[in-house]
């Protein structure tokens, strides 16, 4: 269980996770296992073996895009995802290829893509279908952390 002092980050890199005290996460923290940057402002790429821990163990929010290589829209906001995910290092940005990751996109009842759907604590609190720019991006995220 995680005190009010400390959070639990998995690391977009190995996939461990860590226990990181709040007062620490501005000071760009490092794994524990790995020694790599626990919140390097880029996206995650999950998968089935990986999507649950992040998604249920994370206490940052986690922002995915589930998302298709076909897909045009997806691949015009590709860049601006990413553009996002470095403007607010202090969430997870993560991306679900949903043609590889077919269970993934059936479990979260993906219907059209590119769709944003937002986690807080392991549970969906939001989501937006349709490409976005970097701006609408964070102005959306932002707007649904107050309101969740």
């Amino acid at each position: 269980m995680t005190t009010p002092d400390a959070r639990h980050l998995v690391c977009p890199h190995c996939d461990a996770i860590n226990r990181v005290p709040a007062s620490r996460l501005q000071d760009q923290p490092n794994c524990g296992q790995c020694h790599q940057p626990l919140l390097h402002g880029k996206p995650v790429n999950l998968t089935v073996d990986n999507a649950e821990r992040h998604l249920s163990r994370n206490d940052i929010p986690v922002l995915v895009d589930f998302w298709a290589p076909w897909c045009g829209p997806c691949q015009m906001m590709g860049p601006a995802f990413a553009q996002a995910a470095a403007a607010l290092p202090q969430l997870r940005f993560a991306k679900i290829d949903t043609q590889t990751e077919t269970t993934l996109g059936q479990r979260f009842n993906i219907r059209s893509i590119p769709t944003l759907v937002l986690f807080v604590n392991g549970r969906e609190v939001k989501r937006q279908a349709g490409a976005m720019d970097t701006a609408s991006i964070q102005r959306w995220v932002m707007g649904a952390l107050q309101q969740a």
